[in-house]
């Protein structure tokens, strides 16, 4: 692997967040660091927006900016209930704000007036996703106050969520279902497995996995696909041994096609708004990079 490469890169395009995220991760760097970037994302009403996640440009809060602060919470280990940043995003959702009473939405009406990808855009008709509430069920139920209504909520929304996946079993959107593993491992995690018959859940994502997981791997450098690492970032999930061929492949294939500047192609792109998309492509390559260190470093060891 071209370390060294990847390294240079991240720290000439990165923003401070995922520079203070490389620090972290691979050079004994400060988990204070990742907190203090990450807090100039996050608005007055606890959730984030200012593009947190690259490909949305809006400044307002939405749930799936939230959700990738969440996602960085957890690479990090953040533990502390008590953080500033964790009880803001428990006031943002327990606000009722971008919420029906079963989950919050995935997209949102600000989306459109600001620069982002189209999957991004707002539509008044959108039909019931649980990405990212399936997520946020799970971060409730690890963080609230269990004497709550926001924990009491969350133990409710938890059986929702449960029976539509069961009634949706086998789904086909790798984003869905993987926020529905980060329930299972939420879940686990804060030893709450008498909400729902975690067994069947776990019994059933193993199938749901191997459901959505491309296995025709002549796509992978081409298309926009599923691959193990969304659902398995540590030989210690639950679902490596059942896949380990394929997280090891995987493994093989992040090693054979990195570019000789230390990145990996982005099969993605959005064209309204090609200045933006261009910055926000040097983004997801400094988290692409990040992501297939780490992923490498946990699989192969």
């Amino acid at each position: 692997m071209y370390y060294e490469q990847a390294r240079n890169f991240i720290y000439k395009n990165a923003r401070p967040l995922d520079i203070a995220r490389w620090k972290y991760l691979f050079e004994n760097g400060s988990k204070e660091d990742i907190l203090i970037a990450l807090t100039a994302y996050q608005n007055d009403d606890g959730g984030f927006g200012n593009a947190l996640e690259p490909d949305c440009w809006n400044p307002n809060s939405s749930p799936v900016q939230t959700w990738v602060a969440t996602k960085i919470i957890k690479e990090i280990n953040l533990e502390d209930k008590n953080h500033p940043i964790i009880q803001g995003i428990l006031n943002y959702l327990s606000s009722g704000k971008d919420f029906d009473g079963h989950t919050w939405s995935n997209t949102v009406a600000t989306n459109n007036d600001y620069p982002h990808a189209p999957w991004w855009n707002f539509e008044i008709s959108q039909e019931t996703s649980y990405n990212p509430t399936a997520c946020f069920i799970g971060f409730i139920l690890k963080f609230a106050d269990k004497n709550s209504k926001l924990f009491e909520l969350a133990c409710s929304l938890a059986k929702e969520a449960y029976s539509y996946f069961k009634i949706h079993f086998p789904m086909d959107s790798m984003h869905t279902v993987s926020c529905f593993v980060e329930l299972y491992e939420y879940i686990k995690e804060s030893s709450m497995n008498e909400l729902l018959d975690i067994e069947e859940f776990n019994t059933l994502l193993h199938q749901q996995i191997q459901h959505v997981i491309t296995y025709d791997t002549s796509k992978w450098t081409v298309d926009y696909v599923c691959k193990p690492s969304l659902f398995i970032g540590t030989k210690t999930s639950d679902f490596y041994m059942q896949n380990k061929e394929i997280c090891d492949y995987e493994c093989e294939f992040i090693l054979n096609t990195q570019e000789s500047d230390g990145t990996w192609g982005i099969t993605w792109s959005w064209a309204d708004y090609p200045e933006q998309w261009n910055i926000s492509k040097n983004w997801w390559k400094s988290d692409l990079i990040i992501r297939n260190v780490r992923y490498i470093k946990e699989i192969r060891g």
